[in-house]
């Protein structure tokens, strides 16, 4: 079982930077593939990125590549993921989950997670 507390949301302007944080209980954190979703009002939980146990590969949504970056410190039990260039569109709740890397892209790779943190990118 793994337990994920999202923090680091807030409201930023469209330019600024944010670092959000997934802290995670349970001893076996490490052996976990770790995905960031985000899911803005009306519309689905859509990817954003994944970082394997390791921290060897990490995958990007074509919209933030670029801009945010994922990280991981196991000996923490967090990932991380930083955000920057923020844009309005990236305004969501976003949720960090825990599962494999088969399909990093998909919310049936993760069986654990979060209960997200609000984005607001003012313009």
């Amino acid at each position: 079982q793994v337990q994920l507390v999202e923090s680091g949301g807030g409201l930023v302007q469209t330019g600024g930077s944010l670092r959000l944080s997934c802290a995670a209980s349970g001893r076996t954190f490490s052996s976990y593939a770790m995905g960031w979703f985000r899911q803005a009002p009306g519309q689905e939980r859509e990817f954003v990125s994944a970082i394997t146990w390791s921290g060897g590969r990490k995958y990007y949504a074509d919209s933030v590549k670029g801009r945010f970056t994922i990280s991981r410190d196991n000996a923490k039990n967090t990932v991380y993921l930083q955000m920057n260039s923020l844009k309005p569109e990236d305004t969501a709740v976003y949720y960090c989950a825990a599962g494999s890397t088969l399909l990093p892209n998909l919310r049936n790779s993760y069986a654990y997670w979060g209960q997200g943190t609000q984005v607001t990118v003012s313009s």
